[in-house]
């Protein structure tokens, strides 16, 4: 295995145990933050650290980020402000000139992307965002390939969950809760960052890629478990006539990156 140099944007929940783990296969890993205390983090784990804000940084600390890597991860979800699809934008193309036609990208997106079908959903479906986040993560998506064609794959990851992230947290106490009766799409971190290992290891670049577990339980039954197994008062669910859902396809990341999911059933998880 060939060491590699990569900069990650944005070492928060999923990209600061990414950048750990790529340490151990030998890379170099340059990692970004906004916050001066998580700098000593960063140093400690072995990650060469940058301070930045996207869209208020100078040309110097973007071009000592993004300089002689690799492969530039971008894992900086959008702010839920009111202009979020502008906003949005403008922040990452900032950082855009000051990466090379030589170097890989890979864009760490959402499965927000798509449109509620009522049936199962592939990287081949053309997209309809229907919430603000979705519509601001599809226009980055666009303006990525636009620039960079086959340098960049983007990897539309569903509900994280995993670490401190406990869904029975989520809806706890809630009532009158919608679409108990529609399946979820979520990932565990774990393969969050197995997906990610195999694009790079494979090379996999030029691509669109879903993340998402194997198994799709209902709203319903998922949220209850989930609250009960930590002592919350579950929520309670309206019944419906009609529904609106879509299941996320992993298909493509199991066949193209030969991928098995570590935790593909997300109520063992529970």
């Amino acid at each position: 295995m060939n060491p590699r140099k990569i900069s990650i944007l944005g070492c928060g929940w999923l990209g600061l145990p990414l950048a750990i783990n790529r340490i151990t296969k030998g890379d170099t890993i340059k990692g970004s933050t906004t916050t001066e205390g998580k700098i000593e983090v960063l140093k400690k784990e072995g990650i060469i650290p940058s301070i930045f804000t996207l869209g208020q940084a100078n040309k110097e600390a973007y071009q000592n980020f993004t300089s002689e890597s690799d492969i530039i991860i971008i894992n900086f979800p959008p702010k839920r402000v009111p202009n979020i699809i502008e906003l949005y934008q403008q922040q990452i193309q900032d950082i855009l000139p000051f990466i090379s036609e030589t170097q890989k990208i890979l864009f760490i997106s959402s499965t927000s992307v798509y449109q509620n079908t009522n049936g199962e959903v592939s990287e081949k479906l053309d997209i309809v965002p229907e919430k603000e986040s979705g519509k601001a993560v599809a226009a980055v998506e666009k303006l990525l390939q636009k620039q960079f064609g086959n340098q960049v794959t983007i990897l539309r990851l569903s509900g994280l969950i995993g670490d401190d992230r406990l869904p029975g947290r989520f809806l706890a106490n809630k009532k009158d809760v919608l679409n108990g009766d529609a399946p979820i799409n979520v990932i565990h971190r774990d393969d969050c960052i197995g997906l990610i290992n195999a694009i790079i290891e494979k090379g996999s670049w030029g691509e669109i890629i879903n993340g998402c577990a194997d198994k799709h339980p209902l709203r319903k039954e998922y949220y209850t478990l989930a609250a009960d197994k930590i002592g919350l008062t579950p929520p309670s669910f309206i019944k419906q006539d009609t529904i609106a859902y879509k299941i996320i396809s992993n298909t493509k990341s199991k066949t193209l990156l030969d991928y098995t999911y570590i935790h593909p059933d997300p109520l063992k998880l529970i």
